[in-house]
């Protein structure tokens, strides 16, 4: 996944950039741009004599590694921590590997559960089949079925885990533009303060 640009920006550039160049060269709607640099995912930018903020052309290296570790999975949070190592002198590729191994096993998780509820549901579509048309309060159907295996009781156990962790689910637009709206498309995890 590479950033979006129209025109050739290097790390190396030396001319400052406002940030609708950095949404516009990184695909990053400006909403975003301003909420990580609150959430300290980016460093605090210069700013004009009007109050402008302007960005090292390196921000562009950071915003890609942002993007590429959430197509990964990561948290934001995640991210945020990771980046911290990294500005420490740490290598954080053993705690990036065990995230994902940790994933890893959370998804295996989640698709056996899946496949036994698949199979479950499948089993009660089958008897509905046969059933046809059954009164009750409102549907027989669903009034008569008790289904051993519901995707339900993981939600919750994943939602137990994330307020465990201190995890919050937010609405981070990312990949909007420059004047995108960072609502709603896409959902990230976000440290809770």
């Amino acid at each position: 996944m590479a950033l979006k640009s129209k025109k050739p920006i290097t790390s190396e550039s030396t001319a400052p950039l406002k940030i609708g160049e950095v949404a516009k060269h990184s695909g990053i709607g400006i909403e975003a741009l301003r909420f990580y640099e609150r959430s300290g995912l980016l460093g605090r930018p210069g700013r004009t004599q009007s109050g402008y903020r302007v960005y090292e052309a390196a921000v562009l290296k950071r915003l890609d590694f942002i993007k590429r570790a959430q197509v990964l999975g990561f948290s934001l949070n995640e991210i945020k921590r990771i980046i911290a190592d990294k500005q420490a002198g740490k290598s954080p590729c053993l705690e990036v590997r065990e995230i994902v191994r940790n994933r890893l096993e959370e998804l295996d998780e989640r698709l056996r559960e899946m496949r036994l509820y698949r199979k479950e549901l499948g089993g009660a579509l089958t008897k509905w089949d046969e059933t046809g048309e059954l009164d009750g309060h409102v549907c027989g159907l669903i009034e008569g079925t008790d289904m051993e295996h519901s995707i339900l009781p993981r939600m919750v156990r994943l939602k137990e885990a994330e307020e465990k962790r201190g995890v919050r689910r937010s609405h981070v637009r990312i990949g909007s533009g420059a004047g995108g709206d960072p609502k709603s498309r896409r959902t990230q995890e976000n440290e809770t303060s």
